[in-house]
């Protein structure tokens, strides 16, 4: 056993009072740290020598007369600091000795009792609890006599084992049980010995091995009834000491130096040690906290607070990390936060004996958070504010998302007032400069009221036309283009407001007034900053929509400029139409129909659809509507019509034209589809005389015929290819039509949108048409009201034409051979007819002009000549001849005895020309009847005139 550091002491008269005093402040002072390695615990009083080397390392010295031991229990410190078990083992030892005081009890130098005081227990959670102190005594054989309790639990020995156990050769290895042999035959002749010892536990009974220890033992030499040596042990484990003053360090240094806030709260909820930190913060030393409680710091109800859940965490052991609590220190006014973390205390015993506090104060952290959330939601505003407004090109629209955005996330009330004159269209309104211009509200919202509260804005309705005072904050901040504050009036809900203009590309549109009710938190610098910002975004795209819909109107204006005015009429048809423009958001398209008179009391029905939107398409439909006009006055035949639109369409998107455009085509090049002007268009041609109507289709939909009594069906008309692409032939369909049919022409815009497919549509529409007797406009509003148009989505267009044909008393037809006696019979055949229809102030203008076509068609014409009159809202004459070549008219010299024929057909008719037809040439002309307001000419006249 190697040499270990101890100290020996002998008493010249040893009693066991001497000893009981000796162990009872070794007791204390190792529960104190105090005695540990090199630096043993002596007996107070006991003279202290330096030590000599014996076989157990201890050293011997005399014992000193003047000094004597302090009785068991005493000690400098609290009283009952003694162990339970300590003072019942040193209760026996002294009932041993013979030299002790009478009925055992403790009595002071002078020989005075000290009452029972002395004899108080240890109550539960004491320092006893943590260290390891045992006591047994050994009789005058070496052998274990007594055993307590405690050293059952510090050996693991049960006292049936350990009595009669010879220590030495029980605890010692076998080389150091010689040296203990000596060393205890020296302590049963009265020498006491202080020491550690490493030790063995014996083995168990199923053979496990003990464990190793290290203890520091106090022995203490006394005498039995008989007169013999004994010896009392008091034994502490050194490992626990040596773990104790290792926490107490710790716990000093945590408590002592911690930067945080600690308390110590006892389980009357006082507190019972605070650190230098906590008092610091909240004044005074460290003493002048104990025995306060929470609400000596903290306001009530949040005391209250506090107070439950310590309670709480006394009652349940459950730990509270990371609580906030707010409050105020002393001296200032200023609220603090701190975050709080409780734990519960427990003894050695694990009965709970308090309360551990840690706080952190987080003022600046919460002000942080506050900071970075406040910058995180505004964030959020704006990131919502760019997918929420200017979604639609709608001025009022894009207000109220505005306001949708900041209501109630930013404010509690909002407006929004717009420029009156930039809304008509003025580009410059007056008094747009001084902020005094009149301006229109077009939104409002609130998220406490639906009316404004008295100190806030002015209770003007939306849609109502106002003005703010030149004075006044929201004058003065259109005028500087600056945010202003408006101030509130006096026992008023609002308590501030923020007055920000509208400023899109340098140019004030309007005012945007955001305020807050008391209650909320104030306009600060961050929450003008971001008003600012979201009045900007909401500007710039109220004025983008300000400028489209100025732009769409003029679209518009063009497009119903180019629509046929009023309602078209045409010889043997009732028409009625409709035209529903598309909505702000989707611009304006190209659709368009036409109603063309022709000669003959015939008529062109055009509907036709330019692919894309706004002005530019307008412009291009415009210019194919001129084109289907002009060529319809040429008298061509559909298929014809639509072959030269398709070169125009195909020249409109090329600087050069028509023949530009052909050249480049033959030359392979990339196109440019934004120069590439494309078109459906469906051409018919009606015949009231035979009621035969002739059509012809590039790429449109096919028209719907609807015959009296059967179900309305889809003409079967080839579509072709749309006008612009060129390359393929148009076709022509020539369907008779019975009397009172109905027909109808359409743009896609009726039949197709993106919720159904066109086949859906289709059907939809030709099961609309349920009854065509009905009059066409309320045929037409029935077909609007039942599809499902989506309007708003794309272009109308709707045509519906019912057939009317001429009737037969208003033909006159004849046919006359080619002879000079036929110039003759077609005078008589006019003058005849005409009186019949009660037209006989027409009769000599008409023989007159009957006889020179005749005249012609006998000279430059071929075959057989054909006469027929038409009489509706004008009269026609028509001269047919199988001749190719057209008439031409020319200015007949003043020389000339001939040419003048044509110049006087001019001259006496309302309207004259010639067509081809598919078996030679047709020349008309056509007069206004009597009742139609036009003055007819003289023919004396106008023959004079030609000379």
């Amino acid at each position: 056993m190697s040499e270990i550091p101890a100290k020996a002491t002998e008493s010249e008269d040893p009693s066991d009072g001497a000893r009981a005093g000796a162990a009872g402040d070794f007791a204390v002072a190792g529960a104190t740290g105090g005695a540990m390695g090199d630096a043993m615990p002596q007996p107070r009083g006991a003279a202290r020598t330096e030590p000599k080397n014996t076989p157990w390392g201890g050293a011997p010295s005399g014992p000193s007369d003047s000094a004597r031991p302090r009785t068991a229990g005493a000690s400098a410190g609290d009283p009952t600091d003694a162990g339970t078990d300590i003072g019942a083992d040193m209760h026996r030892a002294t009932a041993k000795s013979p030299g002790g005081p009478q009925g055992g009890a403790p009595v002071e130098p002078s020989g005075e009792p000290m009452g029972d005081a002395m004899w108080q227990s240890s109550p539960p959670g004491s320092i006893y609890d943590y260290i390891k102190v045992a006591s047994f005594s050994i009789g005058a054989d070496g052998l274990v006599d007594q055993w307590s309790l405690r050293a059952e639990q510090l050996f693991g020995i049960s006292p049936e084992r350990a009595l009669g156990m010879d220590p030495i050769e029980a605890f010692f290895e076998p080389d150091q049980r010689e040296r203990g042999q000596r060393k205890m035959a020296e302590i049963l002749d009265g020498r006491e010995w202080t020491g550690v010892v490493p030790f063995r536990v014996p083995a168990a009974e199923d053979g496990e091995p003990g464990a190793e220890g290290l203890a520091e033992v106090y022995v203490m030499p006394t005498t039995t009834e008989d007169g013999e040596r004994a010896a009392v042990c008091i034994v502490v484990d050194v490992r626990t000491l040596r773990s104790i003053e290792t926490d107490l360090a710790a716990s000093q240094a945590i408590f002592g130096q911690s930067p945080f806030g600690f308390l110590l709260i006892d389980t009357d909820l006082r507190v019972r040690r605070a650190n230098k930190r906590f008092a610091s913060v909240f004044g005074g030393n460290v003493e002048s906290h104990r025995g306060r409680t929470v609400h000596d710091y903290l306001p009530r109800s949040e005391a209250d607070r506090v107070a439950a859940t310590l309670r709480r965490v006394l009652e349940t052991g459950d730990s509270i990390t990371d609580m906030h609590v707010t409050g105020f220190i002393p001296g200032s006014d200023d609220r603090r936060h701190w975050s709080i973390n409780l734990y519960r205390v427990h003894s050695g015993t694990g009965r709970p004996i308090g309360i551990a506090w840690l706080g952190t104060d987080i003022t600046s952290r919460r002000a942080a958070a506050r900071e970075a959330a406040a910058a995180r939601r505004n964030l959020a505003l704006l990131n919502e504010a760019g997918a929420r407004i200017g979604n639609s090109l709608d001025l009022e629209t894009t207000a109220r998302e505005l306001l949708d955005v900041v209501v109630p996330g930013f404010c509690d009330l909002a407006t929004v007032d717009l420029y009156q004159g930039l809304l008509a269209g003025d580009e410059t309104p007056r008094a747009l400069a001084d902020g005094s211009a009149e301006l229109r509200r077009v939104a409002f919202a609130s998220a406490v009221s639906d009316a404004p509260f008295i100190g806030g804005p002015a209770p003007v309705a939306v849609g109502a036309v106002h003005h703010y005072p030149f004075n006044s904050p929201c004058a003065d901040a259109l005028r500087t283009a600056r945010p202003q504050r408006v101030p509130a009036e006096d026992g008023g809900l609002i308590q501030s407001t923020l007055a920000v203009p509208m400023v899109a590309h340098d140019t004030v549109v309007g005012l945007a007034q955001f305020s807050r009710t008391k209650g909320s938190e104030p306009f600060g610098d961050r929450d003008r900053a971001l008003a600012v910002e979201l009045a900007a975004r909401a500007a710039v795209c109220i004025d983008n929509a300000r400028l489209y819909r100025r732009e769409h109107e003029r679209a518009l204006i063009l497009q119903r400029s180019l629509l046929p005015p009023g309602d078209p009429e045409a010889s043997g048809l009732d028409i009625a139409c409709r035209y529903l423009p598309g909505n702000a958001a989707t611009e304006v398209g190209g659709d368009w129909f036409d109603v063309i008179e022709l000669p003959g009391h015939r008529t062109a029905l055009v509907v036709g659809d330019v692919m894309g939107r706004g002005l530019r398409a307008a412009v291009a439909m415009g210019e194919l509507r001129t084109a289907v006009r002009t060529l319809a006055l040429l008298d061509l035949e559909p298929a014809e019509v639509l072959s030269a639109l398709d070169e125009i369409a195909r020249g409109l998107g090329t600087p050069g034209g028509v023949q530009q455009a052909t050249r480049a085509a033959r030359q392979p090049r990339d196109a440019d589809l934004s120069e590439v002007y494309l078109a459906t268009c469906v051409y018919a041609v009606y015949d009231s005389v035979t009621r035969r109507c002739t059509f012809a289709n590039a790429g449109h939909l096919p028209p719907v015929l609807v015959e009296p009594g059967e179900s309305a069906l889809m003409l079967d008309v080839p579509p072709g290819m749309p006008l612009g692409v060129g390359g393929e032939p148009f076709e022509e369909v020539e369907v008779e039509l019975p009397e009172g049919a109905l027909l109808a022409l359409y743009t896609d815009g009726l039949v197709e949108s993106r919720d159904h497919p066109l086949d859906e549509g289709l059907q939809a529409f030709v099961g609309a048409l349920t009854d065509p007797s009905r009059p066409l406009e309320d045929v037409c509003d029935h077909v609007l009201n039942t599809l499902d148009t989506h309007h708003g989505e794309d272009d109308i267009a709707l045509l519906m034409a019912r057939v009317q044909g001429l009737p037969a008393d208003s033909v006159g037809d004849w046919t006359l051979p080619r002879e000079p006696r036929s110039v003759g019979r077609a005078r008589e055949y006019a003058r005849t007819q005409l009186t019949a229809w009660g037209l006989e102030p027409l009769v000599d203008t008409a023989e007159l002009l009957v006889s020179e076509l005749v005249t012609n068609a006998l000279r430059y014409g071929e075959g057989e000549i054909r006469l027929r009159l038409l009489l509706d809202r004008t009269l026609v004459c028509e001269v047919w001849d199988s001749g190719l070549v057209q008439p031409r008219r020319r200015r007949a010299r003043d020389t000339d005895e001939g040419g003048r024929g044509l110049q006087l057909v001019g001259l006496l008719s309302a309207s004259w020309g010639s067509r081809r037809t598919p078996r030679g040439k047709t020349v008309w002309f056509e007069l206004p009847l009597p009742d139609g307001g036009t003055p007819l000419t003289d023919p004396a006249e106008a023959l004079l005139s030609l000379f």
